[in-house]
């Protein structure tokens, strides 16, 4: 990964759905229902002072894309759901957004 550089998107393993997980109960409270799935299919990163995620995530019987920042480790914070984009389907991409 390049700072700056456009993202490309990749499957999502482990360490994106752990970093989804940090971000869904945020997302339950701002939609104010609760979600049997949340399980990250895809993404684009970028590394900007820290690495911004956009993630496809299916939830229940659609999707949603999740933007996260993870700050640099020495600033020891945690990740932050910064923006979402509801009601996306399986064929939308992720963007930047």
């Amino acid at each position: 990964m390049m700072c700056g550089a456009p993202p490309t998107k990749q499957l999502a393993a482990a360490e994106i759905q752990a970093i989804a997980d940090k971000v869904k109960s945020p997302l339950e409270e701002k939609e104010n229902k609760k979600f049997l799935v949340f399980n990250a299919v895809e993404f684009k990163s970028q590394g900007v002072a820290g690495r911004t995620f956009f993630t496809k995530v299916q939830m229940d019987d659609d999707f949603v894309h999740i933007q996260v920042f993870e700050s640099l480790p020495q600033e020891n914070k945690p990740v932050a759901l910064t923006s979402y984009q509801i009601h996306k389907g399986r064929q939308d991409e992720v963007t930047c957004f």
